[in-house]
């Protein structure tokens, strides 16, 4: 589908006018909601006056995660990156003609939102198109710094609360999240090449390239493991004051999804760390149960304290 898109939006598409922002606007919804459904479920937690600013966000994140993932030419990605960050550029000089930045700029407008943080989110998808490997914690941080924590800076900015302290523990939930969906995906990301587990603490914990290769949940995979699933559950709680902060239409949403990361690392924890024969999940029962639970927390003033 992203395929037909870009032949369509490309770089290499005829000449045509720009979508009116009401086409825009549709087809940034369409691609919100056609893609995942988290963000489908979280998009309904919203205020309504809220949505489709998300949506337009979220196309934007979701082009240019496609423009560099699902090329197959890491030379071709770079290259449609680049491409992507001119378009922001004349959005922000007001020349929009790709239908996500017809509709994004009503949105960089209303919530006076920065370049920054789009354009950080490019560094991230430019470096794995450039890194495959980790070698300290800290350099993986320094990732999750531009892959990450845009995104939660970009609900700030909607919320109309970027602050300097909201922003940093927007920071802590939204690297928690990035280090949960590692783990999480630790064979996925093999697949494609990529290792995020750190290469140091591979080494200190014995686990080797070859047994990346041999998919080996071994006893030394699990130790490595449940000590990064511990560094993700720190972060992840160290943000959760933040739910009390952020204004009163954004608390559910947050606590959402900062209560779902902790659960994706529960069921890490609950299949033994063998993410190499599961895929950990949250169930679509288990996301209602969440749901409620966070919805029960929030009106007794007991969210930041237990699990999900």
């Amino acid at each position: 589908m992203f395929s037909a898109d870009l032949k369509q939006y490309g770089p290499e598409a005829p000449p045509s006018k720009p979508p009116r922002p009401a086409e825009a606007r549709r087809y940034c919804r369409r691609l919100a909601t056609r893609h995942y459904e988290n963000f489908t479920v979280a998009s309904l937690l919203l205020p309504r006056r809220l949505r489709q600013h998300f949506f337009n966000v979220y196309a934007y994140c979701r082009w240019a995660d496609d423009l560099g993932d699902d090329t197959g030419d890491r030379q071709q990605s770079l290259a449609l990156l680049q491409w992507w960050e001119s378009q922001l550029h004349d959005c922000y000089a007001g020349r929009t003609t790709h239908p996500v930045f017809v509709a994004l700029i009503e949105t960089i407008r209303q919530f006076d939102i920065p370049a920054d943080p789009f354009l950080d989110l490019l560094v991230a998808f430019r470096r794995d198109q450039q890194v495959t490997r980790y070698e300290s914690f800290g350099q993986l941080l320094d990732y999750c710094r531009y892959s990450a924590n845009p995104v939660g800076r970009l609900v700030l900015h909607l919320g109309k609360c970027c602050t300097g302290d909201l922003a940093r523990l927007a920071d802590s939930i939204c690297t928690g999240l990035q280090l949960a969906n590692f783990w999480q995906d630790v064979a996925r990301d093999f697949d494609i090449g990529r290792i995020y587990l750190p290469q140091a603490d591979c080494r200190r914990f014995g686990y080797t390239e070859s047994d990346f290769a041999a998919r080996r949940c071994n006893d030394a995979f699990r130790r490595l493991l449940a000590e990064e699933v511990a560094r993700a559950e720190q972060w992840l709680r160290r943000g959760l004051p933040l739910v009390d902060l952020v204004p009163r239409e954004l608390r559910l949403e947050v606590a959402v999804f900062v209560q779902g990361g902790l659960a994706v690392l529960d069921a890490i924890r609950r299949r033994g760390y063998d993410v190499w024969t599961y895929h950990p999940e949250v169930s679509k029962l288990n996301k209602v149960r969440l749901l409620a639970k966070c919805w029960w927390r929030l009106r007794r003033g007991t969210h930041t304290g237990g699990k999900p």
